[in-house]
Parts: C-alpha cells; sequence; structure tokens
C-alpha cells in the first residue's frame, strides 16, 4: 500500500505519553518518509466529526522533539464514542438520524487519509476499531495502528499501557507532600485517592513506590516526631480486594491510638458497587459518561471510604487529596520514554506494511511487542493481587490479602 497521508488523534483522559507518542511519531515519519503528509485531528474524534485538524508543518516536524519534555496533549483530547449516536446528536456533533460512523468515515475519506494512529485506551482503541471496520465494509482502504494509553495499565492483553509507570511515579511524589500533613492536626487521617476506575495496578504501585521512598530515607528522627511509621502507607484498598469495614477499622484504630495519624491509598474503584447502591436506595441519580462508564468524581469515593473510616478510629481530622490530575498530565518519565519509542518504531512499521492493530506487548503471545488485533482488545484488566510483590507490600503494612469475590 502506498502512503500519502497519515491522520493522528489523541483521545480519552489525559496520560503522560501522549505528548511524546505524537512527538515520536512525528519524528520517525520524518525520519524514514518524510514525503509522506501528516495532520492531526484536534480533540480526537470531536475533531473528527467536526473537520477540525490542523497539518503538521515543517517547523512542527523540526520542533517535534520538544514535545516529549511535556506533559498533555498537544492536538487535545475528547471523551466520544462514535455508536453513541443519541450523546453525539445531544452535543450537536451529528445530525437526527446521521450516522456518526460514516460521517467519521467520510471525514477520512475526504482527507484523503491512508493511516490513522489513534493514541488512547481501550475505548479510544475499540472506537477505530469499529470505525475501521466500517470503512472496510464500504470499501474504502484504511490502515489503523493504535498506541496503548491508560494510566490504570487496565488494557486486555497489553502488557504495560503507555504513560502507566509515570502515572505511579508521580502519586508517588504527590504522597511524599500529601502525607507531610500528618501533624497538622491530633489523630489526622489521610486518604490518598488515586485513578483505577476498574483496576488497582496504579494504587497498588504508587503505593509501592512511595513505600520504597519511606524505606529508602537514610535516617529519621522519631525523639522530636520525625518517624518513619508515621510517614508510612498504612492501608491499600482496591477493587480486587475484599474490604472488611469493620476489622479493618480495628486494625487501624491501633494505628491511629499508638502513633496520632492514618493514611490509606485508595483506588478510586474501590467500594463503587456499595456507594453506587448507596445512592440508589436515596433516589440519588448515578451519571455515566458516553461510554457508560459511572463518572466517578460525581460519587466521591474517597469521601465515602473517609466517612465509613473516621468515626471508627477516632479521626479528629480527615483529608481527602486525588492524585489524578497530577499524576495524568506530567511528562512521561524515563520508563516510559524508552516505551513509547520502541512502540512507536513499529507503530510506523506496521503502518507502511498496512497491518492494523494496537501497539503491545501481548500477554497472550510470550510479550511479544507486535500490532495486537482490534477483537482482542478489551478494558478492565483486572490487577493481580496475589503477585509476590504485592503481598510483601500488604504484609509490610499489616493488612491482610483478601481477593475481592468479583475477582
Amino acid at each position: 500500500m502506498t502512503v500519502k497521508r497519515v491522520a493522528l488523534l489523541t483521545a480519552g483522559g489525559f496520560a503522560p505519553c501522549l505528548s511524546s507518542a505524537v512527538g515520536g511519531l512525528i519524528e520517525r515519519y520524518t525520519a524514514i518518509a518524510p514525503e509522506i503528509e501528516i495532520i492531526a485531528y484536534q480533540y480526537g474524534y470531536h475533531g473528527l466529526l467536526t473537520g477540525n485538524s490542523v497539518v503538521v508543518d515543517d517547523a512542527a516536524r523540526a520542533n517535534a522533539g520538544l514535545l516529549h519534555s511535556f506533559g498533555g496533549s498537544p492536538i487535545g483530547n475528547s471523551r466520544v464514542k462514535l455508536t453513541n449516536a443519541k450523546n453525539l446528536v445531544e452535543r450537536g456533533l451529528v445530525a437526527e438520524g446521521e450516522d456518526p460512523l460514516e460521517k467519521a468515515a467520510e471525514r477520512l475519506r475526504t482527507d484523503g487519509v491512508d493511516v490513522l494512529h489513534t493514541i488512547g485506551g481501550d475505548d479510544t482503541n475499540t472506537t477505530a476499531a469499529d470505525l475501521a471496520h466500517y470503512l472496510e465494509e464500504h470499501g474504502y482502504g484504511l490502515t489503523v495502528v493504535g498506541l496503548p494509553k491508560t494510566i490504570d495499565n487496565d488494557i486486555v492483553p497489553i502488557r504495560q499501557s503507555l504513560g502507566a509507570n509515570t502515572a505511579a511515579e508521580q502519586a508517588s511524589r504527590f504522597a511524599q507532600n500529601i502525607i507531610g500533613e500528618h501533624r497538622s492536626n491530633p489523630r489526622m487521617l489521610i486518604v490518598h485517592e488515586v485513578m483505577g476506575r476498574a483496576c488497582g495496578w496504579l494504587t497498588a504501585e504508587a503505593a509501592r513506590r512511595y513505600h520504597a521512598w519511606v524505606e529508602a530515607q537514610p535516617a529519621w528522627n522519631p525523639s522530636i516526631g520525625l518517624s518513619k511509621e508515621r510517614w508510612d502507607v498504612h492501608a491499600v484498598f482496591l477493587p480486587e480486594l475484599a474490604v472488611d469495614l469493620a476489622g479493618e477499622a480495628t486494625r487501624l484504630k491501633a494505628v491511629m491510638d499508638e502513633i496520632g495519624n492514618v493514611n490509606i491509598f485508595l483506588s478510586e474503584g474501590a467500594g463503587v458497587p456499595e456507594i453506587i447502591a448507596e445512592m440508589e436506595a436515596n433516589g440519588e441519580e448515578v451519571q455515566r459518561d458516553p461510554f457508560g462508564h459511572v463518572k466517578l468524581d460525581t460519587i466521591n469515593p474517597g469521601n465515602w471510604f473517609a466517612k465509613q473510616f473516621a468515626g471508627l478510629i477516632g479521626a479528629e481530622k480527615v483529608m481527602v487529596q486525588k492524585s489524578g490530575y497530577f499524576s495524568r498530565s506530567a511528562a512521561a518519565n524515563e520508563e516510559d520514554l524508552e516505551l513509547i519509542a520502541r512502540m512507536v518504531d513499529l507503530a510506523v512499521d506496521s503502518a507502511l506494511r498496512g497491518v492494523s492493530g494496537v501497539i503491545g506487548n501481548d500477554e497472550e503471545a510470550g510479550d511479544e511487542l507486535r500490532a495486537i488485533e482490534f477483537p482482542r482488545i478489551a478494558g478492565h484488566k483486572a490487577f493481580d493481587v496475589n503477585q509476590p510483590w504485592f503481598g510483601e507490600l500488604l504484609a509490610d503494612l499489616g493488612q491482610p490479602l483478601v481477593p475481592a469475590a468479583a475477582h
């Protein structure tokens, strides 16, 4: 296949890889096929539907390397599901009776796009698969090559999503400041709420890195109040773990009585079924996004857990702090930059060979880095709480490891 024009888009929530992945794709095409024109749809599928795109000109190509040093996305994101026509009509992106897939396909056809690179999570890439399937059925050849982006590392069957390592590092860094608040009041409860709808990987990895940071401090000064025990994490709650509120309250009250504070790392997806049931029983509406996901920021899992524990452990002051936006908008760290570079090289190679799929280390094929077939891509991969490192972490904290029944 002769490739004349390539289009890029980033979609879904931010992750610390989007800017670098865009820069890497531009650099790679410029290095090996500079004759190929590159355009970028602004604000993801929103820009595809509205025809909002920019040409990657000579100046953008020459300075593409600068994108590796920044977070966010230079070309913008949005949450748009092309198969949710009702939502798109309400947002004014398509007219009543108009087929969003057809409109997007016609835009790609009109723009002469031969290759579409999508940088996003499972929703972004399965939406790309819907689009590619529609185009194939209607006789338009388009190669779609996705790059996997999720901060909670939950894409099936991909071993490591772009941006997840950086997000965990940044969540640990966030905690290193926030947990400094533990002496701001007697009997202080701090809940560090971490992003992760259905997967606790990010919370677990952030807690591991934070605990390692505490362990790595060369010295403490407990006689004046600077103690390792007060700075450490005391509990980690994930969607994949059963939470025994009464049992954990007894354990954490003993911690509070001894050192005067408790620090909890909480995945925002932990306890969500219980919270939803409580809201619906009270007649409250549970808001959902275009993909049908519950809007977690509207149900406040951190506040719910804080409310449950505060009285049970005798907290005098409660602080709930969310690291999500701090973590997801960071620039990629060295771990992610190396992974981005390897995935970008294969993404361009696959595109030029006309091979569609999502680039990733395929856990079902010996971790081989390859273009994984779109029908095999899915979200909500559960974190494996039985991994030795996680068991060792909970053992260090004195917390029982009890997997949730659903997992």
